[in-house]
């Protein structure tokens, strides 16, 4: 069985690690557990890979897998039961604090034919900056013929705590124009590029422009079909009833300062989330986790 390889390596200002196992390749960045490349030898990337992706200490890196947690998104957009959880008169940044926040390498271990790595995040003495709890953070990363990605928060505080909570997958796409998602149809979305007005998807979902929907009471097998790569890629979700799909396509890609004008076609995120009335409550002692498999399929 071949050794598990995990090296350190530095990307301008930030510490990550490269994982090698059984033919596939994984990039994580020690800032926010972020995992920014993923892919399998001799076969297109699974994870997009932006060239323009900004490696800095305290900015969120757009690619890969961003850890949403522990809100997402806008803060005032989330349920009053995960606001009052932040304790704090300063602005709260998109998505919560553990995209940035610094993560350590807990450790790695084989499991049968697979490797798994474990990454945690530290709870300081009083709990984080304007977020006074005492909940553990643990990113399992599993690598076998797929990569399985799990989250696990663990209260060990003595009151409950609510979040919400994603992982907010960059896919690689021939061009997101000609793929199609599968596994969606009939359920019920949040058009928020359309004044947050609810709608119903019918059949396949295409992209004809920018695209920023949270699907509800989702099932737990998403496919993206891309036929150009003659590929699909199969997502299976744990611990989640709510998806994000979002494309900035043409003007909003232009505002972004780490993405070329034209890099929207080449991504399309798939977040495995939970949001709105999906949002997590642990009670003191309780563990939730959010969990994703990725599997590159030949059509």
């Amino acid at each position: 069985m071949p050794t598990p390889h995990v090296e350190t390596v530095k990307i301008d200002e930030l510490d990550c690690w490269r994982i090698r196992h059984n033919g596939a390749e994984l990039m994580v960045a020690q800032q926010g557990a972020h995992i920014f490349s993923y892919g399998r030898d001799g076969e297109q990337p699974l994870i997009w890979p932006n060239p323009d992706a900004v490696f800095k200490q305290g900015k969120g890196i757009r690619t890969g897998v961003p850890v949403c947690w522990p809100w997402f998104g806008v803060f005032d957009r989330n349920p009053q039961s995960v606001k009052a959880m932040r304790q704090s008169d300063q602005p709260a940044g998109a998505h919560g604090f553990a995209r940035t926040a610094r993560w350590e390498l807990a450790g790695t271990e084989l499991e049968g034919d697979a490797l798994r790595v474990d990454l945690v995040l530290p709870v300081p003495a009083g709990g984080f900056p304007g977020w006074p709890h005492q909940v553990d953070l643990t990113l399992s990363l599993l690598l076998d013929d797929q990569l399985h990605i799990r989250l696990t928060s663990h209260n060990r505080g003595t009151e409950t705590v609510t979040f919400s909570q994603a992982l907010h997958t960059y896919f690689a796409v021939s061009d997101v124009r000609n793929v199609q998602v599968d596994g969606l149809d009939g359920a019920a979305y949040i058009d928020t590029a359309d004044d947050w007005s609810t709608k119903q998807q019918s059949g396949l979902l295409h992209f004809t422009g920018e695209t920023d929907r949270i699907y509800l009471d989702t099932p737990a097998q998403l496919n993206i079909i891309d036929s150009d790569w003659q590929r699909r890629i199969q997502l299976t979700s744990q611990g989640s009833k709510s998806t994000v799909i979002w494309n900035p396509w043409t003007e909003r890609a232009k505002a972004f300062d780490d993405m070329a004008d034209e890099g929207w076609t080449g991504m399309l995120c798939i977040e495995t989330a939970n949001v709105l009335d999906d949002v997590v409550s642990l009670a003191p002692g309780e563990s939730h986790t959010l969990g994703v498999s990725i599997a590159g399929i030949a059509l």
